[in-house]
């Protein structure tokens, strides 16, 4: 290969320009020829999505089938009209979901989070692959294993949450399902794994903010996740924004090289996120991009997303001596191992009608209500739920009642209103034919200037009970200006509507109240009497305060996906018994921030509570649970240190599932510890009167520490087990000595 061809295997540009649609069929664009023929491209990032960013709507983007046609065209002219033949690694984004049109489009991972179920998220990352797999994608990106803490951030709604031991779990099941057994099968698709690393503690919660982490709590709380997913095969990573004790994550040696690759043992390769190679010079730590991007390089980033550092300053900068030929060598090899494990050099096309037939087939986008169902929280709950579906009158209220983009999150494509359905759809097809239900919207998410309270006072009152959704929104319009990596950029014209987006890639928050005059809207229709249901579709843990207050119930479903109405009206109407759980604190106020639950409990402030609103774990059922039995016991196998064991009793009167959670102290350790740490967890179905033993394994890994060396450790002393339904609803207690 020539240097010229080696660096172009290093590039990873924009591709939504590189097809253009004719009448005959879609045909590579003539940019992409130009960049094909300057020095053939390594790899591609989104081709096929569709955005107001990259301007493509339903009627200018490509459906499957049209996007098999697309990639194929695409790979045909890189094999066959390129000097070595080397075909392309097509990058999608595919956070819960593939990002382009017609697709199944999942809920976002606090949702995935919310259902503390490992097993589906494997079948959900199973479908995800398949999707974007058979319409010629070959690197599906994600899942995102940025442990989260910081709810004022933008991107928290992309977060399995604030627990190292939840997000590794669930993170690693959905890269697994992703990834497969094979890469070669035309099923499977290598994972992205993001953001590396500590990218979801920001200072102040502006994205891309530095990360105030000290190293003994980056190795044990915010890399773990993403350890655990190398070791089970990750085929690719992305670097962060970030900086880490003044070394940015694009640039940090130590991180990708020295951690990663020698003491990880990964051998997939490193992406840059968009641009964050060009973002070194703007840390201060590289003069120009040539710099930046030998500093890159050289640190262990071996595709440049983006592509413009690398192409335009690598061959000068191995002209002056900056870098070595070998220097590009071991990035390439990185590059085109995955190339071959893909199988792309033998079979790289795929077949278009295959995409026709099962994208969004009805198995997946029943798999798409699973999740939403097993993802919703139920937070309180005082006798007005399940609903009677012969129930002679509802109220359907608030901004995100029928609004469907704001229930499907950021990184999501246009989707024909058909495929969607909205809580206002769901709780209409639930519904006897003789049940009148009436819809008023009352405000919108930002905007006061359309606003109709009367009219949703007077549609309370006049029902027997109403439901009434608010919350946030990461809804991207076409009207919205983005900055060069994506991220959406906040307008500051007070003349025109303001969008309802407050949340995605970008929208980060000062408060985490309701804005616009949703909070107006629950006061007024709480001070009607007409019993209330409160549900928040959200992308952050958002203040419930008021919510708490006036609502007999109150539910979260996050951003449910395209199935997320149908999912709730399962839920409000008793199909279906919810047991979802927080994968994050709920906070109070901005000024407890930040608060999770292995702080332990803190002091009360003058003004208010120092625990959280909803606790980390915490969920209601239609049903109880009792716990009994707890039983500590030396493990049999070498590794197995003690086993845990108690039975679990549904003593209501509804079938349901429950999660049962293992947490953990360390009474006396060489170096301070959390006082209580989340270790295990396990979600069971109980019929009514039902019992099960249920028993968990703390190995080695659980017990372990980093000590005053930073050698991961297990230390002699006593350790305290509680086992429970939550982090602040400890059931069983017990302790044991090593």
């Amino acid at each position: 290969m020539t240097v010229e061809e080696k660096i172009g295997q290093l590039c990873c540009p924009l591709g939504w320009e590189m097809y253009t649609k004719t009448k005959e069929g879609v045909v590579p664009s003539q940019l992409y020829k130009e960049q094909m023929s300057k020095s053939p491209i390594g790899s591609y990032w989104a081709v096929l999505r569709a955005d107001p960013w990259t301007q493509k709507t339903l009627e200018t983007g490509l459906n499957p089938e049209l996007a098999a046609e697309a990639l194929n065209a695409l790979q045909k002219y890189a094999v066959e009209e390129t000097r070595l033949g080397i075909p392309v690694l097509f990058a999608e984004e595919c956070p819960h979901g593939h990002m382009a049109i017609g697709t199944t489009v999942f809920p976002t991972s606090l949702a995935q989070a919310s259902t503390w179920n490992e097993e589906l998220m494997y079948r959900m990352g199973e479908v995800i692959a398949l999707e974007a797999r058979l319409q010629g994608a070959n690197i599906g990106y994600g899942p995102v294993l940025d442990i989260a803490r910081e709810p004022r951030w933008s991107r928290m709604e992309e977060t399995f949450g604030e627990d190292p031991v939840l997000t590794s779990v669930l993170g690693v099941s959905f890269m697994k399902g992703m990834q497969g057994k094979a890469q070669n099968d035309g099923k499977q698709l290598f994972s992205t794994l993001k953001h590396f690393a500590a990218y979801g503690v920001p200072e102040s919660g502006h994205n891309g903010g530095r990360a105030n982490v000290g190293m003994r709590q980056l190795f044990a709380e915010y890399l773990p996740p993403f350890r655990k997913a190398v070791e089970a095969g990750a085929g690719t990573i992305m670097t962060s924004y970030n900086s880490i004790d003044g070394i940015p994550c694009t640039a940090n040696k130590y991180l990708l090289d020295d951690v990663l690759r020698n003491q990880w043992g990964f051998n997939g390769f490193v992406y840059s996120d968009l641009t964050s190679i060009e973002g070194i010079v703007g840390s201060h730590v590289a003069k120009d991009n040539k710099e930046a991007a030998v500093l890159a390089l050289k640190a262990g980033v071996d595709m440049d997303l983006g592509g413009n550092a690398y192409g335009k300053n690598l061959q000068q900068a191995l002209a002056e001596g900056m870098l070595t030929e070998a220097d590009l060598d071991k990035a390439v090899a990185r590059v085109l191992r995955l190339k071959f494990r893909m199988g792309l050099f033998e079979n790289p096309y795929v077949s278009p009608e295959l995409a026709r037939k099962q994208v969004r087939s009805a198995t997946h986008k029943e798999l798409a209500r699973e999740v939403a169902r097993e993802g919703t929280v139920l937070l309180k709950n005082v006798g007005v739920l399940p609903l009677n579906k012969k129930i002679k009158s509802i109220a359907v209220i608030g901004p995100n009642a029928d609004m469907m983009y704001n229930q499907l999150g950021d990184y999501t494509a246009p989707q024909e209103r058909s495929e969607i359905v909205t809580v206002l759809d769901g709780i209409r097809n639930a519904v006897s034919p003789s049940t009148k239900v009436t819809y008023v919207k009352g405000c919108a998410i930002r905007d006061v200037k359309n606003s109709d309270i009367p009219a949703a006072v007077k549609a309370a009152k006049e029902a027997e009970v109403a439901v009434l959704v608010v919350g946030g929104s990461s809804a991207r319009d076409f009207k919205t200006k983005y900055i060069g990596t994506g991220a959406a950029t906040v307008s500051a014209d007070e003349d025109q509507v303001l969008s309802d987006m407050d949340c995605g890639e970008g929208f980060d928050r000062s408060t985490l109240h309701l804005l616009g005059d949703q909070e107006k809207l629950i006061e007024a229709v709480a001070a009607t009497g007409t019993p209330l249901v409160i549900i928040y579709v959200q992308g952050r843990p958002l203040n419930m305060n008021l919510a708490s207050e006036q609502a007999q119930a109150l539910l979260t479903c996050w951003y449910p996906g395209e199935q997320g109405g149908a999912a709730m009206a399962d839920i409000l109407f008793g199909d279906y018994n919810p047991a979802g759980r927080l994968p994050v604190s709920v906070p109070r106020s901005e000024g407890q921030l930040p608060v999770f639950y292995s702080q332990g409990r803190q002091r009360d402030y003058v003004e208010e509570k120092g625990t959280p609103l909803y606790a980390f774990g915490y969920g209601l059922s239609y049903t109880k649970f009792d716990y009994s039995g707890l039983k500590l016991e030396k493990g049999e196998k070498k590794d197995d240190l003690q086993t845990v064991t108690c039975t679990v009793t549904n003593v209501g009167e509804r079938d349901g599932e429950e999660v049962v959670q293992l947490y953990i102290q360390d009474k006396v350790a060489s170096v301070s510890q959390p006082p209580i740490l989340l270790k295990a967890f396990r979600r069971i179905h109980l019929q009514k009167g039902e019992s099960r033993i249920v028993t968990f394994t703390l190995r080695e890994e659980d017990l372990s520490i980093y000590n005053m060396e930073m050698k991961q450790v297990v230390e002699p002393g006593d350790f305290k087990v509680m086992v429970g339904a939550a982090s602040n609803d400890i059931r069983l207690e017990g302790e044991f000595t090593l």
